[in-house]
């Protein structure tokens, strides 16, 4: 699988992914995120043309995406989806680790993430992919202020996390 920067006639195909991607969440009672809208094509350009949006492709076609932020000494990862067809291929991780060195590249410590606590797909995967769970008292103030949004968008019905993958930087 090959992973790229993810181009401007991409950024439609990530809203399919990602609605794709939601559907798993009504087998686990959550059809709220399911329902919820993906980002527009205008938000997710702001992450394309800062160069922090990666997509997994086949044939040319985006299967799968991640976007990041900068937030305070770390980069977060804002979204990160994979179509149910080309689940369970380590594309996922594959993404996580193109975010890790850029991270590291940047001069960035971790790679941060918030999810649901729960979810099969979720913290748990993050935690085989290196994340460790954050404690609220160890939460920057931009990390707070994700937790904050989230929660004001509705996503503390359900338990969240905020997680780290800390990184070696380069010598």
């Amino acid at each position: 699988m090959r992973i790229r920067a993810v181009t401007a006639a991409d950024l439609p195909l990530l809203r399919e992914i990602e609605r794709s991607a939601g559907e798993c969440f009504r087998t686990v009672g959550m059809a709220e995120i399911a329902e919820d809208e993906p980002l527009t094509v205008a938000e997710l350009a702001v992450f394309q043309e800062a160069g922090l949006a990666w997509a997994a492709v086949d044939a040319g076609r985006p299967v799968a995406y991640l976007l990041a932020e900068p937030v305070d000494r770390v980069l977060h990862v804002e979204q990160v989806s994979v179509h149910p067809d080309w689940g369970r291929r380590r594309i996922g991780r594959s993404l996580l680790d193109v975010a890790a060195a850029r991270a590291a590249a940047d001069g960035r410590y971790a790679l941060t993430l918030t999810t649901f606590a729960e979810v099969p797909w979720n913290a748990p995967y993050y935690e085989r992919c290196g994340f460790a769970e954050l404690p609220d008292h160890d939460l920057t103030p931009g990390l707070r202020a994700i937790r904050d949004r989230e929660s004001a968008h509705g996503l503390d019905r359900w338990p969240r996390v905020v997680m780290a993958r800390t990184l070696r930087l380069p010598a």
